[in-house]
């Protein structure tokens, strides 16, 4: 039998994970990256992030920088910056990691399963076929073969060469 350790992960699932101050949404400071608040990504409008959590490897934040807790509370430009933003994060994601298939998501609402309903994001999650076994089905366990720190180092030089070309 094989052993799979994701220890990083026992405090979120024991819920003695620190609260994030604020918002998660809206990291300190006004840096474009963040490794602590694991930030890829920050311009006028959009921020990305790693989920520090992930479902699987890559799990991405898509959120706009504004605290708006609903789809309909953007305007025309946070609307189309968040869309652009999703077909970039697809594309890196794709690059990088070479998932067979991605699931985005994005739920409006405590009903509907926002676990932070408040400020609306955008859960992006590579897929390869066979991922998870029945670990996350019985236990709620998840396996992520790749180190979060890594994961960030493979994926913000691409998030920081797209702020790159935008501001120029």
């Amino acid at each position: 039998m094989k052993t799979l350790w994701t220890p990083w992960r026992m405090e979120h699932v024991l819920g003695r994970a620190p609260k994030v101050q604020g918002c998660l949404f809206e990291p300190p400071g006004d840096s474009s990256r963040d490794r602590a608040h694991l930030l890829l990504y920050r311009d006028r409008n959009v921020v990305v992030l790693l989920n520090r959590f992930p479902y699987a490897n890559g799990h991405l934040l898509l959120a706009p920088r504004r605290h708006v807790a609903d789809i309909t509370d953007l305007d025309r430009e946070e609307n189309s910056a968040l869309m652009e933003m999703l077909q970039d994060c697809c594309l890196i994601l794709r690059n990088h990691l070479r998932p067979d298939g991605l699931n985005i998501g994005c739920n409006l609402g405590q009903a509907a399963g926002a676990g932070i309903a408040d400020h609306l994001h955008f859960h992006i999650i590579p897929r390869w076929e066979g991922d998870h076994n029945f670990l996350t089905v019985t236990a709620e366990i998840r396996t992520i073969p790749q180190h979060i720190d890594q994961t960030f180092d493979l994926l913000v030089p691409d998030f920081q060469n797209l702020l790159s070309t935008r501001m120029s």
